[in-house]
């Protein structure tokens, strides 16, 4: 064997002892955060991007001085745990346990807790942490932190993966613990935990919450049905933009809509030119922008709250030609989260769900995909997830 040789031998074998003890110490670290993290819980998770969930015990961490710790009762099911089940959007981190639209009743709170006590009942949604320190967080805008810590699939400020809330028990620090009003039913108040804020926010936001203001919602889905709730709550003249027909009278009839728009009829859609002062559009599909600005009186907005995957075609004639604005928006802060929990609670404004087993969560998943829901699943963790620990 040549020097060369033996010299590249050298250097392999190098290679290796040092890929051999990377691997022995990423498995203390594994190590390290379970003994950090001792609380036994049992959840619902996706070990691939076959999206496929099943029984998963995990561990949580202790409750600390600011923590408030829940038993969690109800958990809706988003379309976005779908999207990162199945590492749709590329970010997914396995095992993975969705869910941020989680409920349930205190049972340990730090001893510098000063909002909560054991029995509340308590919500967590899409955020458990942010950096407090930059301009958005100052302005209790931690959804728009650059270091939001996301609910599940995340890394914890401890360098530990968040776990979400299809599982039996929850931990947060009390800033992203929202108080749940004792009138709002605690299964159907969930999915606004996540979609409730999602269409709440920007209605507050662009100045479409008042008595006889135009909205348009496009979509009638999980997020479009509670948007024509807390539109028609705040006195907004309320009309669906639809692709279906089919959709008229569940629009008008059950969720007190005032009109209806077929978005494929042209007829219809131009006889409405120039009379919204807002829409809230929220479908994650590709579809044109252009006929729903058209919608708008001059000075109207676009609001995006879907996120198709493709980009969409936005010419920029027609926001010249009336001062039109299209913008986007992602949930809310914590101060605005737990004002929308409070507004529903008051008018009554709760999500209309199927409330579904833990053992039916993948047939759910798969209906899901369909938009075959009418219009949020919630799984009812407290009687039906049974912990194996």
């Amino acid at each position: 064997m040549s020097t060369f040789t033996n010299s590249k031998f050298s250097k392999q074998k190098e290679k290796i002892l040092e890929v051999t003890e990377m691997e022995a110490t990423k498995t203390k670290m594994v190590k390290a955060a379970e003994e950090e993290h001792p609380i036994p819980a049992t959840g619902l998770a996706a070990q691939d991007s076959s999206g496929v969930l099943s029984p998963f015990n995990f561990s949580r961490r202790k409750t600390g001085e600011k923590d408030v710790r829940f038993r969690v009762l109800y958990c809706g099911i988003c379309h976005s745990d779908l999207h990162m089940a199945k590492n749709e959007w590329g970010t997914s981190i396995y095992p993975l346990v969705p869910g941020h639209e989680v409920v349930g009743v205190v049972t340990e709170v730090g001893n510098k807790v000063q909002k909560f006590k054991v029995g509340d009942k308590v919500g967590v949604g899409c955020m458990v942490g942010a950096c407090h320190s930059c301009e958005s967080c100052k302005n209790n805008l931690e959804n728009y932190c650059p270091n939001m810590i996301l609910t599940y699939g995340a890394k914890y400020y401890d360098g530990t993966i968040t776990y979400g809330g299809y599982s039996d028990d929850m931990v947060a620090d009390e800033h992203y613990i929202v108080r749940i009003p004792d009138g709002l039913p605690l299964d159907a108040g969930a999915p606004l935990l996540c979609a409730g804020i999602t269409v709440y926010s920007p209605l507050r936001y662009f100045g479409l919450d008042k008595p006889g203001i135009n909205v348009g919602i496009v979509g009638l889905g999980g997020l479009g049905h509670v948007a024509v709730k807390f539109a028609k709550a705040m006195g907004a003249h309320v009309t669906v933009i639809s692709t279906s027909i089919n959709k008229k009278e569940e629009a008008l009839e059950k969720l007190g809509a005032d009109s209806f728009l077929v978005s494929r009829d042209q007829d219809h859609m131009k006889a409405a030119v120039g009379t919204l002062d807002g829409i809230i559009d929220t479908v994650s599909a590709v579809h044109p922008l252009v006929p729903l600005i058209s919608l708008l009186k001059s000075h109207g907005k676009l609001v995006m709250v879907g996120a198709p995957e493709k980009p969409l075609e936005l010419p920029v004639f027609p926001l010249l030609s009336g001062r039109k604005i299209v913008a986007g928006t992602l949930i809310g802060g914590m101060k605005e989260t737990q004002e929308m929990i409070d507004f529903a609670a008051k008018h009554n404004i709760t999500a209309d769900i199927e409330l579904i087993t833990a053992d039916y969560v993948n047939t759910a998943m798969e209906r899901l995909a369909r938009a075959d829901v009418k219009y949020r699943f919630v799984i009812d963790i407290g009687n039906t997830l049974k912990s194996s620990n």
